[in-house]
C-alpha cells in the first residue's frame, strides 16, 4: 500500500474512521449505533461479563476502574455508561490502542482514559488506589501470571478476572491447543508457589494468528498458564480472600475458562 492509498476519500464519516481498521475488528459495536459496520461478531461492547461484574459490586456509579488491555473498548463503553467515575485502560497492541481511540471518538466516552503500553509495567509503577480492576482475557497471555495477579490485587479493592486456565485431563484432550503445551513447572513468586505451563503461540496452526493485523493476544512468542486451583489460590496469597465465581466453562474450545471476582476482605 502507498503512502497516498492511507488517504480517506470523500466526506468524513464515522465508518470511514472505523475502516482505517477494516477486517480487523473483533467487536461488534453497541445497538446505539446500528448504522455502524465493523465487521466483527463478538459482542464486547454488550458483554455479560461486565454487567455481572457491575451487579456483584453493587453498580459502578462514581467509582473508579483500571482496565487491563481493553481490546477495543467495548467493556471501557460499559463502564463508561454505567456511570463510572474515571476509567483509565492500558493497551500494549498499538493498533488495538488505536482502535480505542477511535470507538471513544465515535462512541463517546468521557470517563475514559486509553493509554499505549505495557500494563504490567504501568502496574510495577502505579501510585492510584481503584475500585475496581478489570482484566478479562489477558491473565493467560502472561508470562508471570502469578505477578500480574499480585500487582492488581495491590492497586485494586476489587480484581475482576476471566481467564483460560490449565486443566490436565481436558487440554491433553483439546486437539485444538493441545499442541501448544509443556510439562508443567514448579515456580515461586513472592513466597507463592505455583505450577505453570508454557503455552506457545508460535505452534502451529496457532501461528497463523501472529501474522494477522488484527491479532489480540500476548506480546511475548510464549504464556504460562496456571490452574484453576492456583489461580484462586494466588487471589488468596495476596489478599484477595473473597472471590465470587461467574461462569465456568470447561468445554471452550480455546481451553477451561472462568470468571470470577476477587475482593479484599
Amino acid at each position: 500500500m502507498g503512502i497516498l492509498d492511507a488517504y480517506a476519500k470523500g466526506a468524513p464519516s464515522d465508518q470511514t474512521a472505523l475502516d482505517i481498521f477494516k477486517e480487523e475488528w473483533s467487536s461488534h459495536f453497541p445497538e446505539e449505533r446500528t448504522d455502524l459496520r465493523s465487521g466483527g461478531e463478538s459482542p464486547l461492547f454488550n458483554d455479560q461479563r461486565v454487567a455481572w461484574a457491575i451487579e456483584q459490586m453493587g453498580g459502578i456509579s462514581g467509582k473508579t476502574v483500571l482496565e487491563l488491555g481493553p481490546l477495543e473498548g467495548g467493556h471501557t463503553y460499559q463502564f463508561d455508561r454505567a456511570g463510572a467515575v474515571s476509567i483509565v485502560a492500558v493497551e500494549a497492541n498499538t493498533r488495538c490502542y488505536l482502535k480505542c481511540l477511535v470507538a471513544k471518538e465515535v462512541l463517546g466516552m468521557p470517563s475514559a482514559h486509553f493509554l499505549c503500553g505495557d500494563f504490567v509495567e504501568y502496574l510495577r509503577v502505579n501510585q492510584t488506589h481503584y475500585d475496581l480492576c478489570f482484566a478479562s482475557g489477558v491473565l493467560y497471555h502472561m508470562k508471570n501470571p502469578a505477578e500480574m495477579i499480585a500487582l492488581a490485587a495491590q492497586s485494586s479493592d476489587h480484581l475482576f478476572l476471566w481467564t483460560h486456565y490449565y486443566d490436565p485431563v481436558v487440554v491433553p484432550k483439546n486437539l485444538r491447543i493441545a499442541h501448544r503445551f509443556s510439562t508443567g513447572e514448579i515456580s515461586e513468586y513472592k513466597g507463592f508457589k505455583h505450577t505453570l505451563y508454557r503455552q506457545e503461540y508460535t505452534q502451529a496452526p496457532s501461528a497463523y494468528l501472529r501474522n494477522w493485523r488484527g491479532f489480540c493476544g500476548g506480546p511475548e512468542e510464549i504464556s504460562h498458564w496456571m490452574s484453576r486451583e492456583d489461580t484462586l489460590a494466588c487471589l488468596m496469597h495476596f489478599g484477595m480472600t473473597n472471590i465470587q465465581i461467574g461462569s465456568e466453562n470447561m468445554d471452550h474450545p480455546n481451553g477451561p475458562c472462568f470468571s470470577l471476582l476477587a475482593s479484599v476482605s
